[in-house]
């Protein structure tokens, strides 16, 4: 059975794209961005693809590719677009997809609705969170938002360990751990596929 996965952080560079390339070469999954706010020279879906080996992956082109890096409701003022759900459409594909998304999950898309609203039912949720200052009340609000909502979540942290702050998530969230993504001096095709190893059981 095919899954499609759901990336979000608990901020903004906490770590999706790296967590987004482990899952695309672990599965062979085609890769999806709906929203790419800044960066487009140097764009996710372009760092997703220099980061994986496999020859399977399609890689789709965003629904939107605003070209200001900021929350893309504002981006999109600034490029003279309105984004709709409407025209966010998963692009169709018989093989596994990831779909990374724009920052956190309450990140506004236009004036009335979020990257939350992008998430369907049948996706499958991973939450990356990375420790800092707050990083506990992020992670627990992005988790239980989810939770409420139904989904199937799990977890990747992003970074070095740090005990307290992953004991009590797991304690007050019971989420699924899929694994931890270290410091590396730099993230190449051979550091992906060593993550790959590490996660693909708690994948499939």
């Amino acid at each position: 059975m095919k899954h499609k996965y759901f990336i979000t952080g608990i901020s903004t560079d906490v770590g999706k794209t790296i967590a987004s390339a482990i899952l695309v070469e672990a599965l062979n999954a085609d890769y999806w961005k709906p929203i790419q706010a800044g960066e487009l020279e140097n764009c996710d879906a372009k760092k997703v693809k220099g980061l994986v080996s496999n020859s399977i992956s399609k890689f789709y082109p965003n629904s939107y590719a605003l070209k200001t890096p900021m929350s893309p409701h504002a981006a999109a003022v600034i490029d003279g677009v309105n984004i709709t759900l409407d025209n966010i459409k998963e692009p169709k594909t018989d093989n596994h997809l990831v779909i990374e998304g724009a920052g956190g999950l309450l990140v506004p898309i236009n004036n009335t609705q979020t990257v939350l609203d992008i998430i369907k039912s049948e996706y499958k949720v991973i939450v990356v969170s990375r420790h800092y200052l707050g990083s506990i009340n992020h992670t627990l609000l992005t988790i239980k938002l989810l939770q409420e909502k139904g989904f199937d979540v799990s977890i990747i942290y992003s970074g070095n360990e740090h005990k307290t702050t992953e004991d009590i998530i797991q304690k007050m969230t019971k989420t699924r751990v899929i694994g931890r993504i270290n410091e590396e001096e730099k993230f190449d095709k051979e550091i992906i596929k060593k993550y790959v190893d590490l996660f693909i059981d708690k994948l499939i």
